[in-house]
């Protein structure tokens, strides 16, 4: 019983410390989730390119050559959707460094494929690309830089760990709760966050768990000295791929011809080297991140070749990582699930405080009394 009660405690603490927090992440996750669809939704108009004339076979190799002359030092450039469409723009995101500890340091930028135009562009920490931009990089590091990432990280840790205590608490209840026995007591404002509290804590319990540890653990780069020190180092000059972008590529469809690209790597530096990573076709996107084709962007040689059915367990597993978190693996439904769940943490932290409020409004007028019989005898 005693164990149970500074578990409870515990539990409450972690609730009350995080509160705004859960608020904060969770609702920009559940936006997030359909980041891609707002995105295009909000730009339409900007982001519908009209084919002019057939797509070149070095489009790729001059959008790169386009943004490295526009950004003469660049950590790297990732394309985004390699999956595009021939009426979509190609999304890239650009790895700057400006030397400041207390800025993360991405930018966005979409260029016509056809005319090599550049429909937006800016940093992610400005609204000016696009607002889904900035709630990604505030999502993962509050706009703080690679300090605001480990604060994110040690929230995941938290937010874990109350919910860890609130299964030992609320152990008794969650088959009940699971086979549909307790219900929602509407008599007043304190049963209602009461049994809220239970029910969408248990119900919720499982997906949050994984969805915390999972951004705990990819934001787990910021607590590492290198990393700290990297970013307020300024990057130097680019060094240019000298094989073209395009041909990469195509050598990498060549020697992986079941890849299907989600993600595609351009490097500017030479430690870097050209990569391109995606499912398998018919392979669940759950293990997409797992399958990857590197090359040496001077000369062309192959760096690393990886299948997931070849990667040890451990990293098998920890593929999945990403895809867990982002809710992108399983359509339209999951999306739904996932941005339903985001909500949850909001609401269990509501509901919580106004549990603990109401045991705290509670305790004063029996310490109150309590006073009174002392100092009257």
């Amino acid at each position: 019983m005693k164990l149970t009660r500074r578990l409870f405690t515990i539990h409450s603490w972690l609730g009350l410390i995080t509160g705004v927090f859960l608020i904060l992440l969770g609702l920009s996750g559940s936006v997030l989730v359909f980041r891609h669809e707002l995105d295009r939704l909000a730009n339409h108009d900007l982001l519908m390119v009209k084919p002019s004339r057939p797509l070149s076979e070095r489009s790729l190799t001059r959008c790169y050559q386009t943004i490295t002359a526009r950004y003469p030092n660049l950590d790297g450039i990732a394309w985004m959707n390699p999956n595009a469409g021939p009426t979509d723009a190609y999304d890239f995101r650009l790895y700057l460094n400006d030397a400041r500890l207390f800025t993360y340091d991405l930018g966005l930028i979409s260029l016509n494929p056809y005319t090599n135009t550049i429909l937006r562009e800016g940093k992610s920490s400005d609204f000016s690309p696009s607002f889904i931009e900035w709630l990604l990089q505030f999502h993962f590091s509050f706009q703080l830089g690679v300090p605001g990432a480990a604060l994110a990280a040690l929230f995941g840790l938290t937010m874990l760990g109350s919910l860890l205590t609130g299964l030992v608490v609320y152990r008794k209840i969650i088959w009940k709760v699971l086979c549909f026995r307790v219900r929602i007591n509407r008599k007043n404002w304190r049963t209602i966050s009461s049994d809220l509290h239970r029910v969408v804590g248990v119900w919720s319990l499982l997906l949050n768990a994984i969805i915390f540890f999972t951004g705990f653990w990819m934001n787990l780069f910021a607590f590492e000295a290198k990393t700290w020190k990297t970013e307020q180092i300024p990057t130097h000059p680019n060094t240019t791929m000298v094989l073209s972008a395009d041909a990469l590529l195509q050598k990498a469809r060549q020697l992986m011809p079941d890849l299907k690209p989600s993600y595609v790597y351009l490097p500017t530096q030479p430690e870097r080297k050209f990569r391109v990573n995606g499912p398998l076709e018919g392979q669940w996107a759950l293990w997409g991140t797992g399958n990857l084709v590197s090359l040496d962007q001077q000369t062309g040689k192959l760096i690393q070749l990886r299948r997931l059915a070849a990667l040890p367990i451990g990293d098998r597993l920890e593929a999945t990582f990403f895809p867990l978190h982002v809710g992108n693996y399983g359509g339209l439904p999951v999306k739904m699930l996932y941005a339903l769940i985001g909500l949850t943490p909001g609401l269990l932290a509501i509901t919580g405080f106004l549990l603990w409020w109401r045991r705290a409004r509670k305790s004063v007028p029996n310490a109150s009394r309590k006073y009174v019989l002392v100092k009257s005898t």
